[in-house]
């Protein structure tokens, strides 16, 4: 009669099956809605994007906003002219704030015109309109750049005469050209920087200053039919100078003009939450200091992509961010900058690893998602959970640390019914990988120096679809009886894969373990033979197997 083993196995992975931290997402809890992810091509790059021929400005548009090859970017940001005949549509003064203006449109807006309509075409529904300026005619200094106040606010006046009612003319009019295009204007901003003086266009002002404005703004909105476009203030440098902005703008009482606050990130990056009960975006972020840099990962510094992506985490995920835009998107022949995403020579396209850092988040977590919240940290990762309105569960995941991390994600509130995730590091990008999904619960791998983006639906049975580079694999849990041709007998009551991916060896006998992680409640191994063996060994990966308990029966 034979005799009989039984091993109760405990995988313990020192390198596929990693020491595995759990982290649960509460789908339930709502924190902000995302708006979305974007660029802008402003001063004249939208002219010079569209003058390329026609492969090159596809291949570009496509990688800034295809939701399949590129970063399915969402918003973008326009800028409203403010100098001569050309750049404004209001180059000449009316020769007083009551006078009668002649405005000029030329349907091109330096491009903007055609950029806006490209966006559109690949779903973007978020078009920011900001003033860097208002003209020089209505300024204190007489002058688009170097600073100077808006006639009339608090503190400045002009021989003049008080500004503020034309700016705001001025503005709408130029929603209304748009609107004319068949281009809807949904947010629109009359300062950018105001903190900081430049040669080029650069308006000034405090809280206390855009207070004194922002109600005729908005009541000219309204009379004009525009009640829906969003009043934005205020573009700051950096967050330290948005908090001090937010701060007196919400003690005057302006949130019930606003619709969302903004700041940009070269003073200081998001971090933290403001105090206000809007949306906040950051609307303007880059390298301006390093030459062209495609990279995603070498030694973190500015131009790489993982800095972007752990940048986009933090702001979403610690200063509760619903939008974050880049600079520019598409520039030509400007090898000495990074301050766009995608390079072009006039004939190549090349992407950067800052534009797959915002593809990790843009293509997956779409316009309208809520950000819910989790618990459970792991070592060196940042972790990003979002409901999309299709009913749709995203994490993200950003890894800056040297290491991989194995993560089990539970849910509350959410039942997942398939999952799929994507990965993109120094050899990947936004490449399809694996997540496995058993009993509830979806488990990963996060690459080092990587990011990590898992897509999850609900419903229907607890079967898993596991995806890997270009193959789909579905599960069930059951318990299987296999026997070899050689009389081994083994019970598993784990994942069965169709395809092995590891082989075990009990002595002269093979046994396939076919799931990628091994949970001690799951797997029980049943191995009868004439002879007992006294070794267990691994012939194919790197899983490391501790027999935790031997019994003779």
């Amino acid at each position: 009669m034979p005799a009989f083993i039984r091993l109760v196995a405990v995988a313990v992975n020192a390198g596929l099956a990693l020491a595995q931290t759990s982290v649960t997402v509460n789908v339930g809890s709502t924190l902000q809605q995302i708006d979305g992810f974007g660029v802008s091509q402003a001063f004249g790059r939208a002219n010079e994007f569209k003058a390329l021929a026609s492969t090159p400005r596809t291949k570009g548009l496509d990688y800034l906003f295809s939701t399949t090859t590129g970063a399915g970017l969402t918003i973008i940001r326009n800028r409203i002219g403010s100098g001569g005949s050309g750049d404004s549509i209001l180059p000449n003064s009316p020769g007083s704030p009551s006078g009668t203006p002649s405005y000029v449109w030329d349907g091109s807006d330096s491009g903007q015109v055609w950029f806006s309509q490209s966006a559109m075409s690949y779903g973007v529904k978020t078009i920011y309109a900001d003033a860097w300026s208002a003209p020089g005619f209505m300024k204190t200094n007489g002058n688009q750049g170097n600073g100077g106040w808006l006639c009339g606010v608090t503190g400045k006046t002009c021989s003049s005469g008080d500004w503020r009612q034309a700016y705001a003319n001025f503005l709408v009019q130029y929603v209304k050209y748009y609107q004319q295009a068949g281009i809807p204007v949904t947010h629109l901003g009359f300062l950018n920087e105001p903190d900081y003086v430049t040669s080029y266009s650069s308006m000034q002002s405090d809280a206390s200053q855009a207070a004194s404005f922002i109600p005729t703004l908005y009541n000219t909105l309204n009379s004009n039919g525009l009640s829906s476009v969003k009043i934005t203030c205020c573009d700051a440098t950096g967050w330290s100078a948005q908090k001090t902005l937010t701060s007196g703008l919400v003690s005057a009482g302006m949130e019930q003009y606003l619709g969302v606050f903004t700041s940009h990130m070269y003073s200081g990056d998001p971090n933290s939450p403001l105090s206000t009960k809007l949306k906040v975006w950051e609307t303007e972020a880059a390298d301006l200091d390093s030459a062209w840099c495609a990279t995603w990962y070498s030694s973190g510094g500015l131009c790489e992509g993982l800095t972007w992506a752990n940048k986009i985490h933090t702001g979403i995920v610690n200063a509760n961010l619903s939008a974050y835009l880049y600079w520019e998107g598409v520039e030509v022949n400007q090898s000495q900058a990074s301050s766009y995403l995608v390079a072009s020579d006039g004939t190549n396209v090349t992407p950067s690893g800052r534009l797959w850092a915002f593809a990790m988040w843009s293509r997956f977590i779409r316009p309208g998602a809520y950000r819910v919240s989790t618990s459970g940290t792991v070592s060196s990762v940042g972790i990003g959970a979002f409901k999309n309105t299709d009913g749709t569960v995203v994490v993200v995941f950003t890894n800056t640390g040297s290491s991989a991390q194995s993560v089990k994600l539970s849910f509350t509130g959410f039942t997942p019914s398939n999952a799929a995730a994507y990965l993109t590091d120094n050899t990947h990008t936004v490449a399809s990988t694996t997540a496995t999904l058993s009993g509830g619960a979806v488990t990963v791998s996060v690459p080092a120096h990587g990011v990590l983006t898992v897509k999850m639906s609900g419903g229907g049975t607890a079967t898993a679809t596991t995806t890997g580079a270009g193959t789909s694999t579905t599960t069930t849990t059951t318990k299987t009886t296999t026997t070899t041709s050689s009389g081994c007998t083994a019970a598993l009551n784990a994942p069965q894969l169709t395809q092995p991916l590891y082989l075990l060896a009990v002595g002269d006998w093979v046994l396939e373990v076919t799931t990628p992680t091994i949970d001690t409640a799951d797997l029980e191994i049943v191995v009868s033979f004439v002879e007992i063996p006294t070794r267990l060994h691994l012939l194919e990966g790197s899983l490391n197997t501790n027999v935790a308990k031997t019994e003779q029966a």
